[in-house]
């Protein structure tokens, strides 16, 4: 019997953080444990390059450091399929086809995309890639015949282009060829786009408020020192809010069922008075350190051999491209343009 597919992935921008592990990286793992899926999961170079295309030294470094990431977190080539976006050429080749069933107005319309252009400040050096890497995402979906697609809840315009693509190719050339596919969001609402250390809204590199999966346990601990809390709270006798507070915020995503009575009982004696933020930060430190330590083990082990690293990203990206030309073959034959 088939397996459902699955497909995820991440841009290559940077080492991968906090935000990244609860919000997807998490959740794949169980996913693929569970062994119900086919799943493919890959590092999205060329999108990437959509608002970096002059920095493409950075890409190429970000690669090897996601895809240690994707290894120390436990993702295993052996059930699932790593592979890079940009090693996949009939990737592109759908894009260019989706293309000519989205208008551009349409794409305007994408609120993630309106969002990000918006954070960007792009003006009038939006680049064209950019704007059109929905129809992109579409091709990468499409590509695997995915399922379903873990995203964040951001994401949801994204998929819901997708689908359209979907049904306008299948309407369009009177076929069944591509699948509709569905997206898997996060059950924990808070866990799905984790705030930053500072109370920014989001967690990224160019903020530096944010703790990497490659840190070190002086680096964390550091950071976690560092977290926004109660600015009110100036002495430990004073009553504290939890409510805006990252450290009371990253205990209840990270806290495991065996921690809850210890966080609901320390977020009462903190709202009474009479607990600093030092104790409340070295609490976090233990449970964030739990989580962590093993990871961070597993990363110093796999980056010995990056050579290994890369040779498990060639044979994922040589097995990706098979899936995906099977479908491109597919997809010209529905449109009349297999001519040979």
């Amino acid at each position: 019997m088939t397996k459902p597919i699955i497909l995820t992935g991440d841009r290559p921008t940077g080492k991968l953080h906090l935000g990244h592990y609860v919000g997807s990286l998490k959740n794949r793992v169980l996913l693929q444990n569970e062994g119900k899926y086919d799943m493919f999961v890959f590092l999205a170079d060329q999108q990437a390059l959509t608002d970096h295309a002059k920095e493409a030294e950075i890409i190429k470094e970000s690669v090897g450091n996601v895809a240690l990431d994707y290894l120390s977190v436990g993702l295993d080539p052996e059930k699932v399929t790593l592979f890079i976006q940009s090693q996949i050429p009939e990737l592109a080749e759908l894009t260019m086809y989706y293309m000519n069933l989205v208008s551009l107005a349409r794409l305007e319309r994408n609120p993630t995309v309106k969002s990000e252009i918006a954070q960007k400040g792009f003006g009038e050096s939006l680049p064209t890639g950019f704007l059109v890497y929905p129809i992109s995402q579409a091709a990468d979906i499409t590509a695997f015949k995915a399922n379903y697609v873990p995203v964040g809840n951001d994401q949801k315009p994204m998929i819901e282009q997708t689908r359209e693509i979907v049904r306008s190719f299948n309407h369009t050339y009177q076929t069944d060829v591509l699948v509709e596919p569905e997206g898997i969001y996060p059950e924990n609402e808070a866990a799905g786009r984790l705030p930053g250390l500072d109370g920014n809204a989001k967690m990224s590199k160019s903020l530096g408020n944010g703790i990497y999966l490659s840190d070190d346990m002086d680096t964390v601990q550091k950071k976690v020192m560092s977290m926004y809390t109660d600015p009110n709270h100036i002495r430990v006798e004073d009553p504290g809010q939890i409510e805006g507070n990252m450290v009371f915020y990253y205990l209840d995503i990270f806290g495991q069922e065996n921690d809850k009575a210890d966080i609901a009982a320390m977020k009462e004696h903190y709202q009474k008075g009479g607990l600093g933020d030092v104790k409340t930060k070295r609490y976090l430190l233990e449970i964030l350190e739990r989580e962590l330590a093993p990871i961070r083990e597993r990363r110093l082990e796999y980056a010995q051999d990056m050579g290994q690293i890369f040779a498990i990203l060639k044979e994922g990206s040589e097995k990706a491209r098979q899936a995906a030309g099977a479908t491109l073959a597919d997809v010209k034959k529905a449109m009349g343009i297999h001519y040979f």
